[in-house]
């Protein structure tokens, strides 16, 4: 009967297993999605770049990877170009997350841009529904415009 090995799961590769980690485990640690399976739907449906290309779900990182990650609605998308600073397999609070990553300059002044235009959308639009009397006067109008 053979011994059971406890590292039969360990992925064959000639660095010490703390230097890699998969990248679903790791946006998972680092708070990007709240649970590992949310994180390999992402990265499945093409919202993860690793080098500016599409990853897998086992795709190993390393300290110093650049990754741009995708999150939110289509109406409320955020794309992040964040940097790896630390691994860890543990998920922790939201402070012990920020220190896995840094998010590039770039990256922020444009996060900052979208959400100055989608602010400056919103002003266009008004604060209430137009009341019945509204409403006839606005199709009087575009009847007389037409």
């Amino acid at each position: 009967m053979k011994k059971h090995n406890k590292n039969h799961n360990q992925p064959s590769h000639s660095e010490p297993d703390a230097m890699r980690m998969r990248v679903d485990k790791w946006l998972w640690a680092a708070r990007f999605y709240r649970t590992r399976n949310l994180a390999k739907e992402a990265i499945e449906s093409g919202r993860v770049h690793y080098a500016g290309s599409r990853v897998k779900t086992s795709k190993e990182i390393a300290v110093g990877d650049e990754l741009q990650i995708r999150q939110g609605s289509a109406t409320a998308m955020t794309e992040k170009t964040v940097i790896v600073e630390a691994l860890t397999a543990q998920r922790g609070n939201a402070t012990a997350a920020q220190v896995l990553y840094s998010e590039t300059e770039e990256s922020e002044n444009r996060r900052a841009y979208y959400s100055e235009q989608r602010k400056l959308a919103n002003l266009a639009r008004p604060d209430n529904k137009p009341n019945k009397k509204e409403r006839r006067d606005l199709q009087r109008f575009r009847q007389g415009q037409d």
